[in-house]
């Protein structure tokens, strides 16, 4: 496994030099938050921005991810709107251009997987009509991802339709395909007492494709530096490894940019000795 950091931890940081900055601290991959600044699928430059990009990695030997959790990228008014939930067809089909326009990005920089999420249901749609929004928007991705050779990595995230890993399993009734996956935030599995997490790393170790990792208390979606929050990281690494885990293990610092490479510096000191131990 390697050792990564999210570029939405360092929102204040040219792309690349937040690629160089975490290179010379140590890291091995780079979850990329697509975003007004870094590479913005609807950019005039963007094929430039990609080939630098890619030049980058290659040169320090980096590998990658795609992320699509930008906050107001789609929407300057709302976070994270529109989603796959969104009640008007035409606001979903934005969200599937956008993940499909990440794919393209993934595809070009040669990256593991793209990692999404569900979105938050605003509406009183029941659970029948909300999971049937959901898949049909949802299979348009998985068909295009197909069509690109892509690993698609599904999040549940707290507070929106898919929040635990109950959701994901209960999606995976209505759509499923070999390269749709998995990210773990095993800060999530926290918050919402899906525990021991060295279980569900277990349980779901063919699904996985991604991890984000960060420190959490139960009950509070609230992405923490190491030591601040409640969990107990030596069983979580170990099992990782346990597993064989080969992708990257991404720090999920989004509220850290302002003081960003401190951050990102305190993160790897905590984690790199963990993951050497079990290597």
């Amino acid at each position: 496994m390697l050792l990564g950091y999210n570029t939405n931890g360092l929102a204040h940081h040219d792309p690349i030099q937040a690629v160089e900055l975490l290179a010379a601290i140590g890291y091995k991959s780079i979850a990329i938050t697509l975003d007004q600044g870094t590479l913005n699928p609807f950019s005039r430059d963007l094929a430039e921005s990609i080939a630098t990009m890619r030049d980058a990695l290659q040169r320090l030997e980096m590998r990658s991810v795609i992320e699509t959790g930008a906050r107001f990228l789609l929407d300057p008014n709302v976070k994270h709107e529109p989603t796959l939930m969104s009640t008007d067809p035409d606001a979903r089909a934005r969200r599937v251009d956008f993940l499909c326009r990440a794919i393209d990005i993934a595809r070009e920089l040669g990256s593991d997987c793209v990692s999404f999420w569900s979105g938050i249901l605003r509406d009183d749609a029941d659970d029948r009509a909300a999971m049937q929004r959901l898949v049909e928007s949802l299979r348009q991705v998985i068909d295009y991802g197909a069509g690109q050779g892509s690993v698609l990595a599904f999040e549940p995230e707290p507070g929106m339709f898919i929040d635990t890993m109950a959701g994901y399993k209960r999606l995976l009734e209505h759509v499923d395909a070999p390269h749709f996956r998995l990210t773990l935030d095993v800060g999530h599995l926290h918050c919402q007492r899906e525990t021991p997490i060295a279980d569900y790393i277990r349980q779901w170790r063919t699904r996985i494709a991604n991890i984000h990792i960060e420190d959490m208390r139960a009950g509070v979606h609230e992405h923490l530096m190491f030591g601040e929050g409640e969990m107990d990281f030596p069983p979580i690494i170990e099992a990782l490894a346990g597993i064989g885990y080969e992708g990257g293990v991404h720090v999920e610092l989004s509220r850290h940019s302002h003081v960003g490479p401190a951050a990102a510096r305190r993160a790897f000191a905590f984690l790199q000795p963990l993951m050497t131990r079990e290597t």
